[in-house]
């Protein structure tokens, strides 16, 4: 699995554990909706430095050490969560 996949997957993950939609989610992390979107959609790459600024903003909204790598990082748990988040939409 590519980390573009595993981003995507761990993105709405974070995005579903903040109980935000994609637009509030974006906006609390200080990025647009279209770019948020493109991300979740594996249509853009980040930067090293867009990373950090969504490990940061993620940290911040949940309470929580997220670390850029954690963004990149392939979860068993997160992926199934991931799923089920999907099927109910």
């Amino acid at each position: 699995m590519k980390s573009k996949d595993v981003l995507a997957i761990n993105l709405k993950y974070y995005r579903y554990m903040s109980k935000l939609s994609q637009e509030r989610f974006a906006e609390a992390l200080d990025t647009s909706l279209i770019y948020e979107n493109q991300l979740e959609k594996k249509r853009r790459n980040p930067s090293l430095e867009m990373l950090d600024k969504l490990a940061e903003g993620i940290s911040e909204l949940l309470k929580t050490s997220i670390t850029p790598a954690d963004l990149i990082k392939y979860d068993e748990k997160r992926i199934i969560k991931h799923h089920r988040i999907d099927e109910r939409n």
